[in-house]
Order: C-alpha cells, then structure tokens, then sequence
C-alpha cells in the first residue's frame, strides 16, 4: 500500500531526531525512518561523558538516547525502526523498504557515518568474534595487558592514553610520520612510557583468534601480540543510497549549502552524512535537523 508523507527523515541520529522534531512542530506529515532496532545512532556506542551539550550533563551517550526517544514519543513523532530501504526513485519521488512504499514531497537524509575499516584479511572475522572494544568502557579488563591502537587521529590518541592509564602495554600504529590529533591528546601519549609509537607502519593482518596482528615498515613485515585490537582510522559518510542520484565530493560526503540543500531542491542532508569530523559534533547534528526542515517547509509551501 503506497503512503503519502510531506517529508520522510532517513535516519534516526541526534540530526535525525531533532528534524522529526521539527516536523511535529511545523505540522509536517512526516515519518522517520531508521535502520536498526532503535534510535540513536552513534550515541549508542559513546562511553563517555556527555559535557558539552548544551544544559544536558549525561554519563553517557546511551543516557542522551533514551532522553531523544522519549522526547519523539512524547511528542507522537512517527517512527519507523528497523527499516531497510530498497531503492529511492528521485525522479518520481518513491522510496521502497521491505515492507511499505513512501510517496514523499521532500527528504532529509541523516544517515550519519560509519567507522572506516581496514579492509585487511582477519578483520572481519574479529568483528564477527564480537572483539570490537570502547577504550572507555573496557579499558580495566586490558589492565596489565598488551593491546595495539591503530590511527593517528584524535580517537586513536585518545584511546591509547585511556588504555595506558588504565593498565596496559600500548603499541600505537599509523601509517604516516605525522598526526592528525591535536596537541592535548598528542603530546602525552608520545610521552608516555607505556605507549610504544610506530610510525610509518602498515597493518597488513590481524589473527585475533592467536591475539596477533602483522604490519610491514620500512620494507620488513612484523608481527606483534595484542590481547586487543582498536581500530580508529576514522569514518566514512553512509551515502552509498545516494551516490547515483546526488552530488557528493571527493570523499563521499553529502555536497549541501548552508542550509542543508543538496543538488536536489526537495533533499536536504544534515548531520555527519555532510559534516567532517573536525566541525562534527551533537549540537551541530541537532541544529542542521531544525534548519533543514524548516528550509523544507518554506520549500513546501512555495510548492503547493
């Protein structure tokens, strides 16, 4: 049976919830539609405090979903959990799920972003194995214990200072001589004596069964034994629906204006599926939600 919707929010992030919001508020027949089991997107998976949302202190991501979702139910949002979208026909203005087909007249994608992957044999199997850690939430079960953080970024650094302080052995691996993460993470960590930094250093393997990993540097292979692996190298925008229909740049993100408006008048994208890690945060997500629809309202109107 095909349903009607003034505005179908793909994704149920911050970004995500705070547009369904937006649209209850502005009066938009509306649905929101998100992949897995439940809302939150990546707050699900941050361990540590919130501090810097504005007049919410939480002790957890998890703490900050459970108010969002309530806060949409209150308000009698329509939700959609555990949706996969088939297809999206822009031209005509159909998206297809498993279940349902959706008429839409605009769209707000806040698919967010994914962990990257290294895409080295071993890995996917150690994520199958349920071996993928926090540095907040398990760093004391590392305690007196050799793990490898692999990255060069803020979350890489970061981790490998909360691991050490906690306990462990570190090995920090990253495939460049220079660092992405800033100086407060930055200069403890290659000052610390427990955190051994290799640089110029490729990761090749990982066999978490036998808790080794291998690398290559300078033209030699090593291996090395971790009784954990994390892996952060970054992330990449979820746009793989919209890669044939939308302008995306170099990297896979969204292109939009200020307002949120991609190459198609009635498709606007907030969030981190168009914003880079460096400006990424909570209360950016939550305020590209309500700019974007109420830049979709206006466009609405001018179109009825």
């Amino acid at each position: 049976m095909l349903q009607k919707k003034d505005l179908i929010i793909i994704g149920g992030g911050p970004a995500g919830i705070s547009a369904a919001i937006w649209a209850k508020r502005l009066g938009l027949d509306h649905v929101l539609l998100e992949s897995n089991k439940e809302l939150g997107g990546q707050l699900l998976s941050i361990n540590n405090k919130i501090i810097d949302y504005p007049a919410v202190m939480l002790e957890s991501g998890v703490a900050l979903q459970e108010q969002l979702v309530d806060h949409v139910k209150t308000l009698g949002c329509e939700l959609s959990t555990d949706v996969a979208i088939e297809k999206i026909d822009f031209i005509n203005k159909l998206l297809h799920t498993t279940s349902h087909t959706y008429a839409f007249q605009s769209l707000v994608i806040a698919t967010g972003s994914s962990p990257k992957k290294l895409s080295i044999p071993g890995e996917q199997e150690m994520i199958d194995r349920n071996e993928v850690y926090s540095a907040t939430r398990d760093r004391d079960r590392f305690k007196g214990k050799k793990v490898a953080v692999i990255g060069g970024g803020d979350r890489a650094f970061e981790g490998a200072l909360l691991l050490a302080e906690a306990g462990a052995t570190v090995q920090l691996i990253h495939r460049s001589t220079t660092f992405r993460a800033r100086n407060e993470f930055r200069d403890p960590v290659l000052a610390h004596p427990s955190i051994d930094v290799l640089t110029d250093a490729v990761v090749t393997m990982i066999d978490s069964s036998n808790k080794q990993l291998f690398y290559d540097r300078k033209e030699r292979s090593y291996e090395s034994q971790a009784d954990g692996i994390f892996i952060r190298i970054g992330v990449e925008p979820n746009t793989h629906l919209f890669l044939d229909s939308l302008e995306t740049d170099e990297e896979g993100y969204l292109v939009c204006d200020k307002t949120g408006q991609t190459s198609l008048p009635f498709v606007y994208a907030v969030g981190d599926v168009c914003t880079r890690p460096l400006l990424s945060s909570i209360s950016s997500a939550t305020g590209q939600g309500m700019t974007a629809v109420k830049s979709l309202s206006l466009y609405l109107e001018s179109t009825t």
